[in-house]
């Protein structure tokens, strides 16, 4: 009997010790494949968290280059410009709208502008400025950054804006001509750059400089005076200081002319295409830059 006993005792212990065995080899392979599946779930999540990183550090990168700041500074100053700005805050980009911005970016530019078309009233001589000062100045820097010039270009313009309203002609066209005549201030002609004669007067041939004027407002003057010459009968009412304001204006009588094509063969001979040229390959361009 006790060795019965004794028999079945070992039997429930080898019985327990191999369930046990079982149980620990189940738990030990449920805790692998867990450990498996978060394996796997944590390389899905750096796998999007890097992709998400790569866009936001691609568009980090762009705001660096455009010089907007860094991060958090960036977005608060965007968002401080558009607040001051009265526009709304922009929407929020998913992560596909941000690739296809990197991807394609000209997809994401605004429209450019319309290009202006010049009216019938810029071919008069006579008139009242559409262009502004900075455009001027803008087209004449961006064809000649270093203009030979006695006076920064801002003031040269202002000169233009300023005697040119005084008698009643078109300054900006004016001006546009002054950029014809001289090369956009490169001369290289007959005309040097200390003689402040930005029209070409009395400059009558190739070994004739013509006119010498002490300042560059007085070489603006006798220039728009020259216009007003041929485009009307009225006398300035300061002091005249074209040299050739009273030949032409004898030569006339009661006749004008309105035009800037009128100019054609008179202003410069044989001047074909003359007054088309200052509006189509300068004017156009002051007007639209």
């Amino acid at each position: 009997m006790r060795g019965k006993r004794l028999l079945s005792v070992v039997a429930c212990s080898l019985g327990f010790y191999f369930f046990a065995g079982a149980a620990g080899a189940d738990a030990a392979a449920v805790m692998e494949a867990g450990q498996m599946d978060n394996a796997m779930a944590a390389g899905q999540a750096e796998n999007v968290m890097a992709a998400g990183s790569t866009v936001v550090n691609t568009d980090r990168h762009r705001l660096l280059r455009d010089g907007k700041g860094t991060g958090r500074d960036a977005v608060a100053e965007a968002g401080s410009e558009n607040m001051a700005s009265g526009e709304a805050e922009p929407k929020e980009l998913s992560l596909q709208e941000r690739i296809q911005r990197i991807l394609h970016p000209e997809d994401f530019m605004p429209p450019k502008p319309a290009e202006a078309v010049m009216s019938s009233d810029d071919n008069m001589i006579m008139g009242g400025a559409v262009a502004t000062q900075e455009q001027c100045v803008r087209y004449l820097l961006r064809n000649n950054p270093y203009p030979k010039l006695n006076v920064s270009p801002q003031e040269l313009v202002a000169y233009y804006y300023e005697e040119g309203s005084r008698v009643g002609i078109r300054p900006d066209i004016a001006f546009a001509q002054a950029l014809k005549e001289t090369g956009y201030f490169r001369y290289g002609g007959t005309v040097v750059p200390a003689q402040n004669n930005y029209c070409g007067l009395g400059t009558t041939s190739a070994t004739v400089r013509g006119a010498y004027f002490a300042t560059p407002r007085l070489g603006v003057k006798a220039h728009i005076q020259h216009l007003l010459a041929y485009a009307s009968t009225e006398k300035p009412d300061d002091n005249i200081v074209d040299p050739r304001y009273d030949l032409v204006r004898n030569s006339y009588g009661e006749k004008t002319l309105n035009r800037w094509q009128d100019l054609n063969g008179r202003w410069a001979v044989p001047g074909v295409g003359y007054g088309q040229s200052i509006l189509n390959d300068y004017y156009k361009g002051i007007i639209n830059s």
